[in-house]
């Protein structure tokens, strides 16, 4: 860590509730929360709502579930209270009319009356005379009586800030090194609107100030905003925090992450049946380097060794072919009451569980889940293969019925031989029904796939699974033997 000084880190993770949790945002609160963890700090979650028209509660409710479900907990937030809220930006106007004050009252800043038209033709004239547009400071020197006789005009204000550079501005980041952006970048830019709202830079800078952020850790879209908020901090008499600006994140064809690419919030991920322990892990390894190229590890795993400093400086590339990599190792280590509670939803909502499972259903559907989950990635995939146990076979697998349903005289009567040599197994586990087939099929001089890839297509309609013996116990004996039984008939149906 560099640039360090002597205060408690602060850091604050702002999202604005305009859309949905983005995996490029999850990766960037991830990464104050760690930095926080690593340094005994602290971690703020402020929700930046001052956009009126686009600001949602039910964007905002869908980012704090997300981060609820995923697990990541912070020390200070609208939830959480703290010292320095309130956290919602819509609910801190009067702290910011009160900073806007000082600004006017030390000569810092001042209103302006500039209308579209007028600000539009002195763009033009700049860019006709070969300029860089930028604000030409016509409002700096009104005298009260103009500033009044504007006023009498009917027109409202913006406040912009006043801005005297001679040198460049440097800021220092972290992941970046220096950056240095030219004084005539910048001009007397607005603060605060006609309608007596902040703009974006104002309040973030304000928020920052008041709620003692040592460390501004956000996505590199943000760096070319921060000339403006190094000059608000000094204007606001605050000390600048040290800026971490991390990469975007790409498609694999190197453009934008967009719709168009797949999933890109959390939300949707869940849907698509990802856990969140995979998400954390994924969105930690775009861009980040830990210790021994590790690929598999928990936040609380990463506290002891993060540094800003191994964050990649070049953009990630998104990979989903990894994610579900990922949640198919998460999906088969995880305890199995854990996968339970988290296709528990999947299940209910294709009709395999009651709303309230007692506790048989569920140690069935645990046993189910733990049949299959071997081989699947995502929790919509192991819905799907336990289906079968719920429901009837509607359709046997067309491959599966050419390859293994080939000869359907010769298979239905094999397929009979075993309904009535199971209706004699008692217990019905694994052994005995094992024991069975086995004795079966050394009666019939049959190799073993003869009477087993058969018994797999009547039972499931699926040429793979789990093993033979596992389906049979799992359905149990009248149910096993009932489709044993239907797959006679349809094969004698085509004889």
């Amino acid at each position: 860590m560099t640039d360090l000084d002597h205060r408690a880190v602060r850091v604050r993770f702002a999202p604005s509730p305009t859309g949905a949790l983005h995996i490029g945002g999850l990766r960037t609160a991830l990464f104050n929360w760690l930095f926080a963890r690593r340094h005994g700090g602290s971690v703020v979650l402020r929700i930046d709502d001052t956009d009126r028209e686009r600001s949602s509660e039910t964007y905002l409710r869908q980012i704090l579930d997300g981060f609820r479900w995923l697990g990541v907990t912070f020390d200070e937030g609208i939830e959480e209270g703290g010292p320095y809220g309130p956290y919602r930006q819509s609910e801190r106007m009067p702290i910011y009319r009160q900073a806007l004050q000082r600004l006017l009252d030390d000569g810092k800043a001042y209103p302006c009356y500039c209308t579209p038209e007028e600000l539009d033709a002195s763009r033009k004239a700049q860019l006709e005379a070969g300029k860089t547009p930028r604000y030409a400071g016509t409002c700096r020197r009104l005298t009260p009586e103009e500033r009044a006789a504007r006023e009498a005009e009917g027109r409202q204000p913006v406040y912009r800030l006043k801005v005297d550079l001679d040198r460049p501005i440097v800021v220092r980041d972290v992941i970046r090194g220096d950056v240095s952006f030219e004084p005539e970048q910048i001009d007397d830019f607005v603060i605060m609107k006609s309608d007596g709202t902040p703009t974006y830079h104002f309040a973030s800078c304000v928020d920052d100030a008041e709620m003692r952020i040592t460390h501004i850790i956000r996505a590199e879209e943000h760096l070319s905003n921060t000339p403006r908020h190094v000059v608000l901090f000094q204007a606001l008499g605050a000390p600048v925090p040290t800026f971490a600006h991390v990469p975007m994140i790409l498609a694999p064809d190197r453009t934008k992450l967009s719709k168009r690419h797949g999933a890109t919030s959390v939300d949707e991920f869940r849907a698509l049946g990802f856990l969140p322990e995979a998400i954390v892990n994924y969105s930690l390894l775009l861009g980040y380097a830990p210790d021994e190229n590790a690929e598999l590890f928990t936040l609380d795993d990463l506290v002891p060794t993060f540094e800003l400093e191994r964050i990649a400086k070049h953009p990630a590339i998104y990979d989903v072919n990894k994610l579900r990599w990922m949640n198919g190792h998460y999906l088969r280590t995880l305890s199995l009451r854990r996968v339970y509670t988290y296709a528990e939803p999947f299940l209910k909502a294709a009709g395999y569980l009651s709303q309230n499972p007692g506790d048989d259903e569920i140690a069935l559907a645990m046993a189910r889940i733990d049949a299959v989950r071997e081989r699947v990635a995502t929790l919509i995939e192991l819905t799907d293969g336990v289906s079968y146990f719920y429901r009837s076979i509607e359709a046997y697998d067309e491959t599966g019925v050419h390859k293994h349903f080939k000869n359907p005289k010769e298979v239905a009567e094999r397929l009979r031989y075993a309904a009535e040599r199971l209706e004699t197994v008692e217990p019905w586990d694994l052994e005995q029904t094992e024991q069975a087939y086995r004795g079966l099929i050394d009666e019939l001089g049959i190799s073993g796939g003869a009477l087993i890839h058969p018994t797999r297509l009547a039972l499931s309609g699926r040429t793979v699974g789990p093993g033979l013996f596992h389906i049979m116990v799992l359905l149990g004996k009248a149910e096993t033997i009932r489709r044993l039984r239907k797959a006679v008939q349809w094969l004698e149906a085509r004889a």
